[in-house]
């Protein structure tokens, strides 16, 4: 998996929002200064697979609150979601799914899977009436029946990518 830097990371960060410890992360990229990274400069994130070998993408859409599920490139679904609230908002660019859990517990409902960006995630709801609102803190909500079936189908490292 390679992780393009972007304006504001650090090595540290990266290191973080991909749960890799930053040794694995420096061992892996023998040529790069681990005190000067760059923007567009490419990380190997060692652990995740290829997205190139990744059939699937998720496509996020903030302002419909929507997500969908492509394969190949051709839509396989397409479900409702919660995003963040004005002052949480949820991230937007490119990640990848870098774990999954089930049974997380409490607000996050029967799913969590984790996006490579720290504390930030798609998961299920105790709460169904939020979905199609603006109230989460940046995470992506879905029906607990539409998140699991998302987690069947999707493996770790599936691109995900969330817009406006």
């Amino acid at each position: 998996m390679i992780h393009y830097v972007k304006t504001g990371d650090t090595l540290t960060q990266i290191s973080r929002d991909y749960r890799t410890p930053l040794m694995e992360i420096i061992k892996a990229n023998p040529t790069i200064n681990p005190n000067m990274i760059f923007p567009g400069q490419p990380i190997v994130i060692p652990g995740f697979p290829s997205a190139a070998s990744i059939p699937y993408n998720i496509d996020i859409s903030l302002n419909e609150r929507k997500l969908t599920l492509y394969k190949n490139g051709v839509k396989q679904k397409q479900s409702p979601i919660a995003v963040g609230r004005m002052l949480q908002g949820t991230p937007t660019g490119s990640f990848i799914i870098i774990n999954k859990a089930p049974n997380p517990g409490g607000p996050f409902g029967s799913f969590w899977m984790s996006l490579s960006k720290e504390h930030y995630g798609i998961h299920g709801t105790n709460d169904p009436s939020s979905i199609g609102k603006a109230v989460s803190k940046g995470c992506i909500r879905m029906y607990n029946q539409d998140v699991e079936e998302l987690a069947s189908i999707i493996p770790i490292g599936t691109p995900v990518l969330i817009h406006r």
